[in-house]
């Protein structure tokens, strides 16, 4: 049996999660909640690092604006995904207009972006708007 470790979204501290035990809704040793909650986690500079190093399951981001249209679109869509692909896969957004050096360190360009990391380590970069089954689709296709 294989143990993952797991950030909590809400406290942020570190969990050991048997892998068979994904999906029968751990809940953080800690604070006590729900490890997946089924919907994307906000990130910000302070964040980022934890969430990207120590989850031993991928992390896809959604880079994003609250000006954007495409983002505003794509953000309910998102956050379908985030039910069918969590607990395989964290999904979480970043705003850039309030995360604007985690942006240009991460070389966003065009919003929306999402980036797959897998080990701490970018897997796959997608730009443009997408629906929630493009989204499912696309990450199944990097993680092959």
């Amino acid at each position: 049996m294989n143990n993952l470790q797991i950030v909590c979204p809400q406290c942020g501290a570190v969990n050991r999660v048997p892998e068979n035990r994904l999906v029968a809704h751990p809940k953080c040793g800690k604070c006590g909640q729900l490890l997946f909650s089924g919907k994307p986690l906000e990130l910000s500079q302070s964040t980022f690092q934890k969430h990207l190093q120590k989850n031993d399951i991928p992390l896809l981001i959604d880079f994003w604006a609250p000006w954007c249209g495409p983002c505003k679109m794509m953000g309910p869509a998102f956050a379908e995904a985030a039910t069918q692909l969590e607990p395989r896969v964290r999904l979480a957004k970043v705003n850039t207009e309030m995360e604007q050096n985690l942006g240009a360190q991460l070389n966003i360009r065009s919003i929306p972006t999402m980036v797959l990391f897998v080990n701490g380590v970018e897997k796959g970069r997608q730009s443009g708007a997408m629906n929630s089954a493009g989204i499912v689709q696309w990450v199944g296709s990097q993680l092959r």
